[in-house]
């Protein structure tokens, strides 16, 4: 079973580790601008940090759920690969949000992009394993023969 989720479970770490990252960033804003907890406002250069690390522990479950979903039901490689992309697009995002609020749009699509293809992967996935454990139609048979 393991060797069925190790790069899943690689990607999962390496995402909590970007969590990570992203949170200490904030923390060293709050102490760079002086701007204690509970305040999330002050100058546009933390307000932007903060913000891009909201968002990107907003949309974390997200990814989380996709990821395991499409690595189990679908390719555990390809979900690996996806989540590595998408990982990469928001550090990128988050850097790009730390200079400047337009710099984030192409990175926030393309992540978005590939949240949307793990989407897509995870839905064949789990509508293969409904349609041949409960109907016993196995669509990739059909497929090559």
């Amino acid at each position: 079973m393991l060797d069925q989720i190790h790069w899943l479970a690689a990607v999962t770490v390496l995402g909590v580790l970007e969590q990570a990252y992203f949170f200490l960033q904030v923390i060293y804003a709050r102490r760079l601008f002086g701007i204690s907890p509970p305040k999330i406002s002050g100058p546009p250069e933390f307000e932007r940090i903060f913000r891009a690390q909201v968002n990107s522990s907003e949309y974390f479950p997200i990814f989380l759920a996709l990821l395991w979903q499409a690595g189990l039901f679908f390719h555990q490689g390809l979900a690996a690969a996806l989540g590595l992309l998408y990982l990469c697009a928001r550090y990128c995002y988050f850097m790009g949000y730390k200079a400047s609020s337009s710099e984030r749009l192409a990175p926030m699509y393309f992540s978005a992009g590939v949240l949307w293809i793990l989407i897509a992967v995870s839905a064949l996935g789990i509508m293969h394993f409904f349609l041949s454990q409960y109907v016993g139609l196995n669509v990739l048979q059909l497929l090559t023969a």
